[in-house]
């Protein structure tokens, strides 16, 4: 195991402005510095023990998918090398190298955009009970984690650390963002999700299901936050899949299955994990990386 984990960055010279469940964000000139740590978020809590060199994972996925999502959407990353940041982030190179991105100061919307492709968490556990998922009616007699007909837009409300997000219908998302707005990144979701989903698939992987954050820029949307990463999708290995259960994972399944099977409310303060879990989890991650981009760790 590599020793490389960065759990809370601390940059005095630099104006921190929000610290998520996993990124810290600051404000650079007229730009944004988005730090991933090595957090680890399951249920939308924050488990105290950190996975080494997840941050480094995702942020290399993120610029993976960025690249090739450019002929499709607009995203916010301005440069992803240190010695191209301003002056005031030099003395923090050493931990933004590798795990972090300047970026265009976007006004993000308030409305998390799911893609889901297959049956599966909680429109899982709402198809069982409803028939439906965030009011989109599905064919009956559907099978834990089987390929939905087509994918559907399932969008949800974004929550801060310790509450869960909510699944709303489009309807109310309409509500939220305008018809216009909420159109359009219905649209841009389901095409990037196709767009991934047919790359990851040359590679072995099957993306179940994903969640992209947008936002406005000069009236312009634009992509944000990360892309199609372990931590905001569901991958499986295409050659293990078979529908009517749970499928192995590259994403952070490995522990919520591991958390669901222990006697805690899913609310803070969260279990210890052990070494074992923090490894497997860890090995996960590292597998979605050399899959979809070949290489491994830099």
């Amino acid at each position: 195991m590599t020793d490389t984990v960065l759990v809370k960055s601390d940059f005095p010279g630099l104006q921190l402005i929000k610290r998520g469940k996993v990124r810290d964000v600051y404000a650079v000139e007229d730009k944004l510095l988005i730090v991933a740590s090595d957090r680890m978020s399951a249920f939308d809590v924050v488990m105290d023990d950190p996975i080494p060199d997840k941050g480094k994972i995702l942020t290399t996925i993120s610029l993976f998918w960025f690249k090739r999502l450019e002929p499709i959407v607009e995203n916010h990353l301005v440069s992803s090398e240190p010695d191209e940041y301003p002056e005031t982030c030099r003395p923090y190179r050493e931990d933004l190298k590798g795990r972090s991105m300047l970026v265009k100061k976007a006004e993000p919307l308030p409305v998390e955009c799911i893609v889901r492709g297959y049956l599966s968490g909680s429109g899982w556990a709402e198809y069982q009970g409803e028939g439906s998922i965030c009011g989109i009616p599905l064919p009956q007699g559907l099978l834990e984690s089987q390929k939905l007909p087509q994918p559907i837009f399932t969008p949800s409300t974004k929550a801060e650390a310790g509450l869960h997000d909510e699944n709303i219908s489009f309807e109310r998302a309409v509500e939220i963002l305008g018809k216009e707005t909420a159109e359009a990144v219905r649209d841009l979701s389901l095409k990037i999700y196709l767009t991934g989903s047919e790359l990851a698939a040359k590679r072995g992987i099957i993306i179940a299901d994903t969640k992209f954050e947008f936002g406005m820029l000069n009236g312009r949307l634009i992509l944000i936050d990360e892309v199609l990463t372990p931590d905001s999708s569901r991958f499986w290995p295409a050659d293990t899949y078979r529908p009517g259960g749970s499928q192995q994972s590259f994403d952070k399944q490995y522990l919520r299955d591991y958390l669901s099977g222990l006697d805690w409310p899913k609310t803070y303060p969260p279990p210890r994990l052990p070494e074992e879990v923090i490894d497997r989890t860890r090995e996960r991650y590292v597998e979605a990386l050399e899959r979809l981009t070949g290489r491994g760790l830099e």
